[in-house]
């Protein structure tokens, strides 16, 4: 059984970690928090169905569009691993605003360019929203400024109402991925339109930017001294300490779900419906819209959930069911029956991820979680971001009809839930979370 969330190790230290003595800006800083990750994930959500489709009518190949894909994820690894070293020297604030500027010039130089070399540039050194689920540099600044400004009590509930702020978004951002179809019939060029959802997506970028600095200082790190900044800038990795082993055992777990999900992001996937079945922009767009709704919806559960049968146990046995339903959707002969399981695996696939990122903070001290944010979310995009390529390949000429990354990546999520509940079902938690 999973470590008891009030173990006595925990209780000694649950309140180490001093919170804003202003109950009023902190509810105002996590609703800002919340704001932004939702208009971020309206952004995703919108070129996640868009992007692939998007790239395809530029007659690019599904190699050359799983390739983008993967320098795009190899770029988000890259801030991620500087994020953890300097984002608390830098300034959460200030980093999170540079982040959202990237974000919007990435949107106006795919809605601009279609030379490959600058768009591989753009994915590279921007953000582009390839998923629904973020896998930006944006999250380990959110995770840790959100465990700043709760109390171990609230945290989870905290994190599940940003990732359901998130799903709603993203489940919002796909269905405005069919407005270019739409707009077609008023005579607007189909391209046109894409470009116009381009812009949409740098537009959201530039108003994240804006309230990134209207978040109050309370949300920043507390570095003690000079001397301690002036170490942390010598590091070559984020700095841990007790926590080191804990978090690098999940790193290397975190980062083999994120090789298998970086086979199925949500571009490859809405990719994989329009060549093996031939549906449009419009019906791509209505079926995310329901697949990021259920994953909304799956959040509501995962906080009652967690309480009854524990962090852990929650993580790990809600996400394998849907791991078997992906490994099907490879076996639909038809469309329908392909939605069917798609829509039913996202009504359970995302419940983890709240009780994953309450778990990993509960796991490691206050001081360390900054940290421990960034490793665990750089161990993400190194691992996400060495697979869509290989996706592509597999979805190219005769094996598209196989769906094998659909296959491999349901595999690989099974192995790696039975793998987490083995090691970590006996470690208890640094603190008590609900």
């Amino acid at each position: 059984m999973q470590g008891s969330p009030g173990a006595e190790e925990g209780r000694s230290t649950t309140r180490t970690d001093s919170l804003p003595a202003d109950t009023h800006e902190r509810r105002r800083d996590a609703q800002r928090i919340l704001v932004m990750r939702g208009l971020r994930s309206l952004a995703y959500g919108l070129l996640a169905v868009l992007l692939g489709v998007a790239l395809a009518g530029e007659g690019f190949t599904p190699v050359a569009i799983g390739a983008l894909i993967t320098v795009s994820l190899v770029g988000d690894m890259v801030g991620t691993y500087v994020i953890g070293l300097f984002a608390d020297t830098w300034g959460r604030r200030r980093t999170l605003a540079l982040l959202a500027l990237l974000m919007a010039a990435t949107g106006i130089i795919f809605g601009l360019m279609t030379s490959y070399a600058v768009l591989l540039l753009a994915a590279f050194f921007g953000t582009l929203g390839t998923s629904a689920s973020e896998t930006a540099p944006f999250l380990p600044i959110d995770q840790t400024m959100i465990a700043q400004v709760t109390t171990p009590e609230q945290r989870t509930s905290l994190f599940a109402r940003y990732n359901l702020v998130a799903s709603f978004s993203a489940a919002v951002g796909a269905l405005m991925a069919g407005v270019p179809g739409l707009l077609t019939r008023t005579g607007l060029p189909l391209a046109s339109g894409v470009r116009l959802m381009f812009g949409v997506y740098a537009v959201l970028a530039l108003i994240v930017a804006a309230l990134s600095l209207r978040l109050s200082s309370d949300v920043e790190g507390k570095l003690q001294d000079s001397m301690h900044v002036q170490s942390k800038r010598s590091r070559l990795v984020p700095p841990l300490h007790r926590s080191a082993g804990i978090v690098w055992r999940l790193t290397a777990l975190f980062s083999v779900d994120a090789l298998a999900g970086g086979l199925v992001v949500q571009s490859l996937m809405a990719l994989y419906f329009l060549e093996r079945f031939g549906i449009p922009l419009t019906t791509l767009s209505i079926l995310f819209f329901g697949a990021n709704l259920l994953s909304a919806l799956s959040f509501l559960a995962a906080v009652p959930l967690a309480r009854r049968f524990g962090l852990l146990n929650t993580m790990v046995f809600t996400h394998l069911p849907s791991n078997v339903l992906l490994i099907l959707v490879a076996f639909a002969p038809t469309f329908p029956i392909a939605a069917t399981l798609l829509l039913l695996r996202q009504a359970l696939s995302q419940m983890d991820v709240p009780i994953r990122q309450a778990y990993t903070m509960a796991l490691v001290a206050p001081e360390e979680r900054t940290a421990a944010a960034s490793v665990t979310s750089l161990a993400r995009s190194v691992g996400s971001s060495t697979s869509p390529v290989f996706s592509g390949l597999l979805l190219q000429g005769p094996l598209l009809i196989l769906g094998l990354p659909f296959i491999l990546a349901g595999t690989l999520k099974a192995a790696y839930d039975l793998t987490l509940w083995s090691i970590f079902r006996h470690v208890s938690l640094h603190e008590e979370t609900r």
